[in-house]
This record gives C-alpha cells, sequence and structure tokens, in this order.
C-alpha cells in the first residue's frame, strides 16, 4: 500500500475550506432564492462531499483499480436509488 505525501498544511487548509463551505451553506438558507434554494444548498454540498472523497478517503492519487471500481459501483446504486425514489414520486396521484 502506498503512503500519499500530503502535508499537514494541506490537510489543515481542506478542513478550513469545508467549515467555509459549511458557512456559506448556512449563510444560503437564510437568503430566499426563491425555488433555487434546494439548488444551491445540494450544489455546495456536492462541492464538499467530493473533497471529503477526493482527498480525505484518498481517491484522487489512488492507483488501484479496485478504488475506482468501488467508487463508480458506489454511483451506479445512487442512481439505482434515485431512479426508483423518483419512478415512486413520479407515478404518485397527487390531488
Amino acid at each position: 500500500m502506498s503512503e500519499h505525501a500530503a502535508s499537514r498544511t494541506f490537510y489543515v487548509a481542506l478542513g478550513i475550506s469545508l467549515l467555509v463551505l459549511t458557512a456559506v451553506t448556512v449563510f444560503a438558507a437564510f437568503v430566499n432564492l426563491g425555488p433555487f434554494n434546494p439548488v444551491v444548498a445540494l450544489l455546495i454540498a456536492t462541492i464538499k462531499a467530493t473533497l471529503v472523497v477526493l482527498f480525505f478517503m484518498h481517491v484522487k492519487g489512488a492507483s488501484e483499480k479496485m478504488t475506482g471500481a468501488v467508487v463508480v459501483s458506489g454511483f451506479f446504486f445512487l442512481a439505482i436509488l434515485l431512479a426508483l425514489a423518483m419512478a415512486d414520486y413520479l407515478t404518485r396521484a397527487w390531488r
């Protein structure tokens, strides 16, 4: 298993950027953007999740093919769950 050579300052800067993005999320919750409130919240959450997956879970820079397979399978099952949820949502009789 290869060790990643990321410095402590990199992880501190990454942690601070995640805290800043959390503050931006809280700030965006108090701003009335109409129907775009969930879009902005999900966009910020996606950026934070991407940073966590790439750097804290060491997906970026991983040379093993198994890591890529796990990431791809995770997105595949997420797509299945979202498709099933949307199928349920779209077939309900709304009154």
